[in-house]
């Protein structure tokens, strides 16, 4: 009986009272899935996510790939006819995962992640290189490019970037860093 899927009947309320988000709304229309552009690479759907989730089974949506793989990029958010937060219930559940010491089945996607939000957090905005540079070394990455010789492609492609006025090489700053950090507590 351990793969016995464990229901925690209070687990909506919870989610609904923490994100803001009425999960309870969807009627499973699936139009968030079809027009989702990384359903490939998901191993469950997203209607299927928000359904797991209006059945309390919070240990199977915490532990799936599918909340590290969404990109956020609202498609699903956009799509909905009750308008449910999609995206938003992902982050939620991102971060929901991360509290409760889960397993995240995408450590690189959470390296990403977490560096992703501190450049957000120290600078108010990305700074596109700093990213590269943490995520490169903090993941991984770096040693085995490396390793494989492969690490000067990734800077042949940063100068590219430069050249073209995609990429700083220094960061730049915003107003109002501080009230940034506050949306992020």
């Amino acid at each position: 009986m351990e793969n016995a899927m464990r229901i925690e009947p209070t687990w909506l309320a919870t989610v609904e009272s923490e994100s803001g988000v009425k999960v309870s709304a969807c009627y499973q229309c699936k139009k968030c899935t079809v027009g989702c552009p990384l359903t490939f690479a998901m191993d469950i759907y997203p209607d299927q996510v928000i359904r797991l989730v209006q059945m309390g089974q919070r240990e199977r949506v915490l532990a799936c790939n599918t909340v590290w793989v969404c990109s956020g990029c609202e498609t699903c958010t956009t799509r909905c006819p009750n308008a449910v937060d999609v995206a938003g219930i992902m982050d939620y559940l991102k971060e929901t995962a991360i509290r409760s010491g889960m397993e995240i089945p995408q450590p690189k996607t959470y390296v990403f992640h977490r560096a992703f939000l501190n450049e957000i957090r120290r600078r108010g905005r990305v700074f596109e290189a700093g990213l590269v540079g943490t995520y490169l070394r903090e993941s991984g990455e770096l040693k085995a490019k490396l390793e494989d010789k492969t690490l000067g492609e990734e800077l042949a492609l940063g100068w590219a970037m430069f050249k073209k006025g995609r990429m700083r090489l220094f960061p730049k700053g915003i107003k109002g860093k501080t009230e940034i950090r506050e949306i992020l507590k």
